[in-house]
């Protein structure tokens, strides 16, 4: 797996973390997993990842590789915030499964580091 820089962020009792790179860090589920299991990261439930670290074949939702990605953090109960510019996709069905998930409290599609840690914080 890549150099990976980590942030932590506290509110309160809440905890998240930012993790980034300069280079693709998820790429397959596996590495979404072993990110999860990352032993400096076990104890946090919310995390921050930036859009140019994920593998572009997870925004091809022909993939199928952002639904399983997603649902790992959802089973494991990993709140998550990606963070990149989500203004001018092309894709409709993109931009609507953006759109449901910013409706739930699990996955976010963001456009800064603050507006991650809103979301995070805010339950």
């Amino acid at each position: 797996m890549s150099e990976m820089n980590i942030t932590f962020y506290e509110e309160g009792q809440r905890k998240a973390v930012e993790i980034a790179s300069d280079q693709v860090l998820i790429k397959t589920v596996q590495d979404a997993l072993d990110t999860m299991a990352n032993p400096k990261l076990m104890n946090v439930r919310n995390m921050i990842l930036h859009k140019e670290n994920i593998d572009p074949a997870f925004f091809d939702l022909k993939t199928g590789l952002a639904g399983e990605i997603l649902q790992k953090f959802v089973n494991y109960g990993i709140r998550l915030a990606i963070v990149g510019d989500f203004t001018n996709i092309a894709s409709e069905s993109l931009r609507a499964f953006i759109l449901e998930c910013n409706r739930g409290n699990q996955i976010f599609f963001v456009e800064d580091v603050d507006a991650a840690r809103k979301k995070l914080f805010i339950l």
